[in-house]
């Protein structure tokens, strides 16, 4: 096993990888083309940009839930294998390709192929969800948590009931973006805000 300091390395690390991710969402929004302004104005060019306000919004409450958990996932581990090193760096590099999927989006929402930057988008956020399972599972079969967070076998299934989750929620959201664009991007806004409220793992921490 490596040192239990290694916990704060990977954390300070990935917290850096996160920041990168949710900052580079902003360079797909693009500043009206001077061309554009001239012909219509400026509000209405602005106005245009919707498909890029939506997915910019949808990505960055995600990435900034998905932090949030990863932050409160590693607060409670106490010790780090090198799997664990994996499991981290397979979820940060599908958090760090959500910038292309969202600028697909804001790029192709409008346009005929929005079908299929719908499916891109939503199935990076499915691939997501999954890597964060698979991060939650190897730190709680393997022992690594502190045992103050798990208060028995009930608290533990809980957890990982919980962490199931948004695998099946954002297996839907892939599905839906099969038959509607519009409908698999709604749904992972609807996704957005539910995993941004204060939910299990979180209200656990604070007892």
């Amino acid at each position: 096993m490596l040192d239990e300091k290694e916990t704060t390395r990977i954390e300070a690390f990935s917290d850096g990888v996160f920041a990168i991710a949710i900052t580079l969402l902003v360079l797909g929004i693009k500043v009206p083309g001077h061309e554009s302004v001239v012909a219509k104005g400026l509000a209405h060019a602005l106005i245009l940009l919707w498909p890029s306000y939506l997915a910019f919004f949808v990505s960055f409450i995600t990435i900034l839930v998905i932090w949030i958990q990863h932050h409160w996932v590693f607060v409670h581990v106490r010790k780090v294998d090198h799997l664990l090193l994996y499991w981290n760096g397979l979820l940060l590099l599908v958090v760090t390709f959500i910038p292309f999927p969202t600028q697909l989006l804001a790029e192709h929402l409008s346009h005929a192929d929005s079908k299929l930057a719908a499916n891109l988008f939503t199935g990076n956020f499915l691939v997501v969800s999954l890597a964060f399972l698979g991060l939650w599972r190897h730190v709680y079969k393997k022992g690594m948590l502190l045992n103050t967070m798990i208060r028995g076998a009930d608290d533990a299934a809980s957890i990982t009931r919980y962490y199931h989750v948004a695998p099946m929620l954002y297996l839907v959201s892939f599905g839906l973006s099969f038959i509607s664009e519009f409908a698999g991007v709604s749904s992972c806004i609807l996704l957005a805000f539910l995993f941004s409220i204060p939910g299990y793992p979180a209200k656990q921490s604070s007892e």
